[in-house]
């Protein structure tokens, strides 16, 4: 049987503002969806910003977004560049400068990319979806540098042609076209776009393997950006199933309430492999970014192994894991180092902490919580626990010191540092959202407010 990639080497999908409806379609979107074109100014987002401002007839809704990092000494010019060419198709367009932090820790291209994308995500609402540029040889290199990276199957799918975004979605319609095919498209145009500079210095990991890389594979191997993008879609396959595998042994590993801890002894009942796959889902569900695989290697061996202390932690710049007794605990990052606090507070309105990362509220309620009428116009602070503490709880005849009430209760060490307390005038009134002192503790029938202590929504 004749293999039709070899015998069509150079054969390619046309681009056109037909091709591309045909994607949306595919997508399911729909002309009533909010689209927010990424444009950078360059071939490839001019490329979609103009093929789908001919898409407006049929009622598509678009604009445009504009991330002026500031990292070249024409990015002002660029800027205005991008306007002017809004202007003419007449399409919205949003321009933020944005400063990249970072560098040092993350690198020059990671460091602009998270600022690039923390500010598209400032500009997408719920409903609404992003559109990038990134097209198939801009997979096929994605492709390549995980493979380097010695990523899993998750890194080798690549990027995805949509996914859950800031509020909305990011799509990436162009991933099926060539970059070649852009280009006859822009001649055929008569675009004109901005061409990077930055885009020449191999010094750059991506560059090296588009400017370098690319064009000897596909001398041996023509049309290996086509297979190498479905590559990635095999990956997306079997990255999905590993998910859908470790969602199932988390139900089944949880402890207590949530996902926010993991049972040893379940955990250890699964196969290495499970283990890990459990783990590496756990953290992402989290929000946070995976740790290396050395990093996973550490967390599983505490897992195995009796540890010597029992503040026994392991931790990379995302997160941390954590053992206590018989079960391993997630943390994120706190928001700011832990330090003297002293926050004054009205419960009518949340009170947010940045130094734990947290928010803390008052919901009213009866016979439960703190009792109205003996905070009184008292001054009510916050502040966090500095030892020597204590307090009488409901029920009980005796002050008991707060180590010991955390010791009962089962609280971690590295949260019970965390937890606020609570002050009328200087009485301690309330420990978090767990207990209430007396005299503060509302009785029954009797007006109250129950504290209730949440993680702050993390930036972006």
């Amino acid at each position: 049987m004749k293999n039709t990639d070899a015998a069509r080497p150079g054969a390619a999908p046309a681009f056109s503002s037909e091709a591309l409806a045909a994607v949306l379609r595919r997508l399911d979107l729909t002309p009533a969806t909010p689209l927010k074109i990424a444009y950078s100014g360059g071939l490839d987002s001019h490329v979609l910003l103009h093929a789908l401002s001919r898409l407006r007839d049929d009622g598509w809704r678009l604009s445009a977004l504009h991330a002026d990092h500031g990292l070249q000494p024409a990015a002002g010019a660029w800027a205005r560049h991008c306007e002017q060419v809004c202007r003419e198709l007449a399409l919205p367009i949003t321009i933020e400068r944005i400063e990249v932090r970072g560098i040092r820790e993350h690198g020059l291209e990671a460091a602009a990319r998270r600022a690039r994308y923390a500010c598209l995500a400032r500009h997408v609402g719920p409903g609404e979806v992003l559109l990038t540029a990134h097209h198939q040889d801009d997979q096929a290199e994605t492709l390549l540098l995980q493979l380097l990276r010695g990523s899993g199957v998750h890194g080798l799918a690549a990027m995805p042609a949509i996914a859950a975004f800031a509020a909305g979605r990011h799509a990436r319609p162009l991933l099926e076209f060539p970059r070649r095919a852009l280009l006859a498209y822009a001649t055929a145009a008569g675009l004109k776009w901005i061409e990077d500079d930055s885009n020449r210095d191999d010094r750059l990991a991506r560059n090296f393997i588009r400017n370098r890389l690319t064009p000897v594979i596909e001398e041996r191997w023509p049309g290996a950006a086509r297979r190498l993008g479905r590559s990635a879609r095999h990956a997306a396959e079997a990255a999905a199933l590993l998910d859908e595998i470790a969602r199932a042994d988390l139900r089944d590993c949880a402890a207590g309430a949530g996902a926010g801890a993991v049972s040893l002894p379940a955990l250890l009942r699964l196969a290495p492999a499970r283990q890990r796959n459990l783990i590496r889902l756990w953290i992402r569900a989290r929000g946070l970014r995976p740790p290396a695989e050395i990093v996973l290697e550490q967390i599983l061996e505490q897992a195995r192994r009796t540890p010597r202390t029992r503040h026994a932690a392991v931790r990379w710049p995302e997160a941390e894991i954590r053992r206590y007794r018989d079960t391993l605990v997630l943390l994120a990052p706190p928001a700011g180092p832990e330090s003297p606090l002293a926050l004054p507070w009205d419960p009518a309105a949340p009170l947010d902490i940045p130094a734990l990362g947290a928010r803390l509220r008052a919901v009213p309620a009866v016979g439960a919580g703190l009792a109205r009428a003996r905070i009184g116009p008292n001054q009510l602070t916050v502040r966090l626990r500095r030892g020597g503490e204590s307090c009488r709880l409901p029920g009980r005849e005796h002050h008991h010191k707060l180590k010991k009430l955390f010791q009962e209760a089962g609280v971690p060490p590295w949260e019970r540092r965390r937890l606020p307390l609570i002050y009328v005038n200087d009485d301690l009134a309330a420990i978090g959202d767990r207990w209430v002192c007396e005299p503060y503790a509302a009785r029954a029938d009797e007006p109250g407010l129950v504290l209730i202590l949440e993680t702050a929504a993390r930036g972006a």
